[in-house]
């Protein structure tokens, strides 16, 4: 699929790009080029070193920020694919820092827009999140202003053989700034800060998010959101996996969390296809029926929502370490 091809990443220097870039390598190891897009010549001489050149000549790195149109267009030039995965992310700095935000999560996703349709690329998938869904936080909102951007991007591509899609997925285990990291580390103290029992996520692997892309690059027929149906977990659960005996300590919500978090609305219902391993929030007043019938789906019921409450699958304290030691972590053990 993506042999001989040309592969563009967008922060391609963070815990998806890194994952992506590895799997990647590995698959298809005829890939013609792979360009690392980030901002941080620190971070790309971290992962040159893991790639060096004489190894994998394919690989190469390109310093550049999303929000420079000028710049993003240059990277683009001879790219057949495009993975957007750049963003600011961390909830608390942008209800701090909003403008910095729509810089580059909403700005910088146009740019990408408008480097693939100036360019000859073919497909284009954006990384979105559950925090995009009915959001209550600055964050969530330039994500969801960014999949609005991509999914539309569609209506203007003329006769270009150019298609987007978004994929939405929850918190990823043990990336850069997720709640995994900061337990261990917090652990060895013998109390843990947790914002809320009560409070639930989805969970997903860095490896089951880039199977997820690779799929989309190979599947979609363009203006699709997919949704994994992944697992949830309680913050408490997470906590008691790592630390049994640690006392737990309530310090609240942080500013602009949810409780639990969705990512499909019942809003989104009408629109959206179960196809099996995903489902599929497709554009007011598009043919669903095209989806339908490319995808062998079927229509979900009228105001069904998927949140992290309302889970039919959860991972246990059992479970939870399992994982940390498949996807985190092999020499793990609980504090």
């Amino acid at each position: 699929m993506l042999n001989d091809k040309s592969i563009l990443i967008t922060g391609g220097t963070g815990s998806f790009g890194k994952m992506f870039t590895k799997m990647i390598l590995e698959r298809y190891p005829d890939v013609k080029r792979l360009v690392i897009y980030s901002r941080d010549e620190l971070k790309q001489f971290d992962m040159a070193q893991l790639y060096p050149e004489n190894k994998y000549p394919q690989v190469r790195f390109f310093i550049g920020d999303v929000r420079d149109n000028a710049r993003f267009k240059r990277a683009c030039e001879g790219i057949d694919v495009i993975i957007h995965a750049a963003a600011l992310k961390q909830v608390p700095a942008a209800e701090y820092n909003p403008d910095e935000f729509i810089k580059t999560n909403i700005g910088g996703a146009q740019n990408v827009i408008d480097g693939a349709l100036a360019t000859n690329v073919k497909v284009v998938v954006a990384l979105s999140t559950d925090k995009a869904a009915a959001p209550i936080n600055l964050y969530g909102a330039t994500k969801l202003v960014s999949d609005k951007l991509f999914i539309a991007a569609n209506n203007i591509k003329g006769k270009r053989d150019l298609r987007f899609s978004v994929v939405r997925y929850g918190n990823v285990m043990g990336s850069r700034g997720s709640v995994i990291p900061f337990f261990r580390n917090k652990a060895k103290e013998g109390v843990l800060p947790i914002t809320h029992k009560e409070m639930t996520r989805f969970n997903i692997s860095l490896e089951d998010g880039v199977e997820m892309v690779l799929w989309a690059i190979e599947n979609a027929i363009g203006s699709e959101l997919f949704v994994p149906k992944i697992p949830s977990y309680k913050i408490e659960t997470v906590a008691k996996a790592i630390a049994p005996n640690a006392k737990l300590v309530d310090v609240g919500i942080r500013p602009g969390e949810k409780l639990h978090e969705e990512m499909i609305t019942v809003s989104d219902s009408m629109n959206t296809i179960d196809i099996g391993k995903y489902y599929v929030i497709l554009p007011s007043g598009t043919n669903k029926q095209k989806y339908l019938e490319h995808f062998g789906g079927k229509e979900v019921p009228e105001g069904f929502n998927f949140s992290s409450d309302k889970n039919e699958n959860w991972v246990s304290i059992e479970e939870m370490r399992k994982l940390i030691i498949k996807f985190v972590d092999p020499n793990f053990k609980p504090e």
